[in-house]
């Protein structure tokens, strides 16, 4: 695994750029841990967002454990836990849902917080609701600094609880067009040719954008390969 590029500070944090080749395993590893996860009858369409996330995290320990990637060994897949946005800030004002641990960045740079974080929501196309929701309580929690204020990537994962990934970025993109922010819509991944992955840019205030990757999760339908 490629290490992480040097970056200036930011937020009194070491800036943690994440490599092309680590984003992928990120989301390689969801890709696995979500088979597993699918194993478990309480993970469906009709269950809360907590216990599905919960039998990810599960499913990612699981991957990871088998020894199936030559990064097993590389990467810590955390419990979901109270963070702070900044060093300065004594009460946490967010709760991460996956919060993934590098080992190489830790030796590092021995920061001791997340070096990834994966936030999780539940997604339909044609409920307005849950598009603004995704984006409210999702995207803006990265846009604003909320989740990885020192970080250039984040990860979002949308389960699918009716249609498809391309029916979940339509919706999602409607949100943000009637918020003119045309300029933030989800677009095919760059560092994977499926077609549950996407990708989107987002400005944030005094600082780098964020690219975040977006892993939309179907209960029934298997992960076929995006031609291009």
């Amino acid at each position: 695994m490629k290490l992480p590029l040097d970056a200036p500070a930011a937020a009194g944090q070491p800036f943690i750029e994440l490599a092309r080749e680590v984003a992928t395993t990120v989301l390689r590893t969801v890709e696995a841990g979500w088979r597993h996860a699918l194993s478990f009858p309480e993970v469906n369409a009709a269950s809360g967002e907590v216990t599905i996330t919960e039998r990810l995290r599960d499913g990612m320990r699981q991957a990871l454990n088998s020894g199936e990637f030559d990064w097993s060994g590389s990467m810590v897949v955390l419990d979901g836990s109270e963070s702070r946005s900044r060093p300065d800030i004594l009460v946490p004002d967010g709760r991460t849902d996956i919060p993934i641990l590098v080992i190489e960045i830790f030796q590092r740079l021995k920061v001791h917080n997340p070096h990834a974080i994966i936030e999780c929501k539940r997604i339909a196309g044609d409920d307005r609701y849950l598009c603004r929701e995704y984006v409210v309580e999702g995207i803006d929690r990265f846009r604003l600094g909320k989740y990885g204020s020192n970080h250039s990537t984040g990860f979002m994962i949308g389960y699918l609880i009716a249609d498809n990934a391309n029916s979940a970025v339509k919706g999602i993109d409607r949100y943000l067009d009637r918020k003119s922010r045309e300029a933030e819509r989800l677009e095919p991944s760059t560092i994977a040719a499926v077609c549950w992955a996407w990708r989107s840019d987002h400005p944030r205030t005094g600082r780098s954008p964020i690219e975040l990757h977006h892993a939309f999760l179907s209960f029934t339908k298997p992960q076929h390969a995006r031609g291009r």
